[in-house]
C-alpha cells in the first residue's frame, strides 16, 4: 500500500467515526434539552442504530457489493446523511426526530462495511496493515469528544452540524478514494449469506450457544451505558461531560493492547469474565459516585469501558473467529454483529428507556435505581455464563 492510499485511508477512518462520536453520545441529552423526551423516546431513538445494523448486511451483500463501487456508494450515503444531520436540527417532535435518525442510521451503517471493504482492498497484509488504519477510526471518536467540550456545545444542536459538516467531507473524500470495484452480478449473494446463516452451525457447539446468548444479554447493559451516561453525567453537573467520556475510548485503545497476550495465556473464559465483572462494577460506581466526594466513581465508570468492551466483545470476536474456522469466518463475524449490535441492541435501547422513565418521577432521574438495574443483569448474565460456560483452553474450530 502506497503513502498516498495510507493517508486516503486513514483520514477516511477518522471521519467515520468522528461522526458517530459527534451525535451519538450525546443525543440523550439533546432530546432531553430541546424536545423534553421521555426516557422511553430516548431509548427509541437509539434503537434506531441497532435496527439499522440488522438491515444493513442485506444491502451491502445483496446490492452494493454486486452491482456499485464501494467508494462512489459510500460516498452518495454520507452527503445524504449530511443532510439528514442537518435536518434533525429543524424537528421540534419526538416522532420526527425518530424518523430523521432512523433513515439516517439506515445510511449510516452500511458505510461501516464499506469503509472496511475500501480498506481491505488496497492492502497486501490486512492482519499487519489494518490495525494501523482503523486506530483513526478511534482517533476521530476521541477528537469529537474534544472538540465538543472545548467549543462547550454538548448541550446544543451544534454537535448534529459538526457531524453533518463532517460527513459532507467524508461523502466528497470517498470519491478520490482508492478503487474498490464491485463483485459483480455473478457473485454469490443471497439473503441468508448477507445475514450469515451460513454459520448457525456454530449453534451445534454447546460452548459457543451459551457464549452467544450471554453475547446478546450483556447488550442490555451496554444499552444503558450507550443511552443516558451522558444525559446522567449532565445532570450531575460534570463540566463537558462528552470530553470526560473520551477516556472510555482512550481505555479502550490502550487494553485492546493485552487481548492478543491475555487470549492465549488466561483462555477465553476468563477473559470474558473479567469483562462481566468490568459490567458490574461500571454501574455499581454511576450508583454510588456523585459530584463531589465521588467523583472519583464517575471517572473510574467511564474508565472501565475499555474492559467492559475489549474483554467481552473484541475477545467475543476472536473467539467466533476461531470456532468458526476458515471457511465460515466472515459469515460467523456478520451473524455475531446482526446478534448483537443489531438484535441484543435493539432490546437494550427500549428496556433502557421504559426502566429509565419507570424510575423517572416530574422529570427527575432516580439514578441509582436506574443504574443499579443494568449491574443487577451484569450479576445475572456472569451467573449463567460461570454456571453452564465449559470450553477447552485450545479452542477448536466445529
Amino acid at each position: 500500500m502506497n503513502s498516498s492510499s495510507f493517508i486516503k485511508l486513514s483520514l477516511m477512518m477518522l471521519l467515520q467515526y468522528f461522526i458517530w462520536g459527534a451525535w451519538y453520545v450525546t443525543m440523550g441529552t439533546y432530546m432531553s434539552e430541546f424536545l423534553q423526551s421521555s426516557g422511553v423516546q430516548i431509548g427509541a431513538a437509539y434503537s434506531a442504530l441497532a435496527i439499522a445494523t440488522m438491515i444493513s448486511p442485506f444491502f451491502i451483500g445483496l446490492v452494493a457489493d454486486r452491482f456499485f463501487a464501494a467508494q462512489r456508494i459510500m460516498g452518495v450515503l454520507h452527503l445524504a446523511g449530511a443532510l439528514l444531520l442537518y435536518l434533525a436540527t429543524t424537528v421540534t417532535g419526538n416522532t420526527a426526530f425518530y424518523w430523521v435518525i432512523l433513515v439516517y442510521s439506515l445510511l449510516y451503517m452500511p458505510t461501516i462495511a464499506l469503509s472496511n471493504s475500501i480498506a481491505f482492498h488496497q492492502m497486501t497484509d490486512p492482519g499487519k496493515q489494518f490495525p494501523w488504519i482503523r486506530v483513526f477510526g478511534t482517533l476521530g471518536w476521541i477528537i469529537a469528544g474534544l472538540m465538543i467540550g472545548f467549543l462547550s456545545i454538548e448541550k446544543t444542536s451544534s454537535t448534529f452540524y459538526m457531524a453533518a459538516t463532517a460527513s459532507a467531507a467524508l461523502g466528497l473524500l470517498s470519491f478520490i478514494l482508492p478503487s474498490t470495484p464491485p463483485k459483480g452480478k455473478d457473485a454469490n449473494a443471497s439473503a441468508s449469506a448477507a445475514l450469515g446463516t451460513d454459520a448457525f452451525v456454530l449453534f451445534r457447539d454447546r460452548p459457543y450457544l451459551i457464549f452467544f446468548i450471554a453475547a446478546i444479554l450483556v447488550c442490555i447493559p451496554l444499552s444503558f451505558y450507550y443511552g443516558f451516561a451522558n444525559v446522567f453525567l449532565n445532570e450531575l453537573g460534570m463540566e463537558n461531560a462528552a470530553s470526560k467520556m473520551i477516556l472510555g475510548q482512550v481505555s479502550e485503545a490502550v487494553f485492546i493492547l493485552a487481548i492478543p497476550f491475555l487470549f492465549n495465556s488466561i483462555g477465553v473464559k476468563k477473559m470474558l469474565l473479567l469483562g462481566m465483572v468490568a459490567w458490574i462494577l461500571r454501574y455499581v460506581c454511576f450508583s454510588f459516585g456523585n459530584i463531589n466526594a465521588n467523583q472519583w466513581m464517575l471517572y473510574a465508570g467511564i474508565v472501565l469501558h475499555g474492559i467492559c468492551y475489549d474483554f467481552f466483545f473484541v475477545t467475543g470476536y476472536m473467539y467466533t473467529e476461531k470456532k468458526a474456522g476458515e471457511k465460515i469466518k466472515n459469515a460467523a463475524q456478520g451473524l455475531f454483529t446482526f446478534a448483537t449490535y443489531g438484535l441484543g441492541m435493539f432490546i437494550g435501547t427500549w428496556f433502557s428507556g421504559f426502566t429509565t422513565e419507570y424510575y423517572t418521577q416530574d422529570g427527575v432521574h432516580d439514578w441509582q435505581h436506574i443504574w443499579s438495574v443494568p449491574a443487577y443483569i451484569a450479576v445475572a448474565v456472569m451467573i449463567y455464563f460461570v454456571l453452564f460456560f465449559r470450553e477447552k483452553k485450545e479452542i477448536q474450530a466445529s
